[in-house]
């Protein structure tokens, strides 16, 4: 979660100091599509929770295939509406009330020194790619010494996904 948000915050000041209309642009967008995807995904969840209780309680199924497949969707739903969507909210404030008070030091930066504020605005983007790097590629969980080997003995063809995927 610190990857996260350390990543909005760089990238929130990094577009603060690019230009003032790019930012007004950049907080239009983040709210839009923000609401948008909180929607989703609380509607989402709701609907495979929903599911599953359909499925145990008025198909009295539980114990069935169908059954094991509203469990599996409930295992994404209930992250998705307790708990993602539900976040998103304070991201798009977070983003607002620091990009606010990052735009008025960028202006005025602006007026005085351009320069400055296009090396600053670089320094918070590259951070911010930095921290986006880490979120996503540095905490991807890692495999076993025992599985390294068994995909060592994969062939390089097209075969190897299939002859992988198996030996997970």
């Amino acid at each position: 979660m610190i990857n996260l948000f350390l990543a909005i915050f760089f990238s929130t000041l990094a577009f603060a100091f690019v230009d003032p209309f790019f930012f007004i642009g950049y907080l239009i967008s983040i709210a839009i599509f923000g609401l948008y995807q909180a929607i989703y995904m609380a509607n989402a969840g709701g609907a495979w929770d929903n599911a599953k209780k359909l499925v145990e309680t008025e198909l009295n199924a539980k114990g069935t295939e169908l059954h094991a497949a509203t469990v599996v969707g409930d295992t994404v739903g209930d992250p998705f509406k307790d708990t993602s969507s539900v976040a998103l909210n304070p991201i798009i404030k977070f983003t607002t009330l620091f990009g606010l008070l990052a735009i008025e030091l960028a202006i005025e930066m602006a007026h005085k020194q351009q320069v400055w504020t296009w090396i600053i605005a670089g320094i918070f983007f590259v951070l911010s790619t930095v921290f986006v790097t880490r979120s996503f590629y540095s905490m991807r969980i890692q495999a076993d010494d025992n599985e390294k080997g068994s995909k060592s003995n994969c062939s390089t063809s097209g075969e190897k996904a299939c002859c992988c995927s198996a030996a997970k």
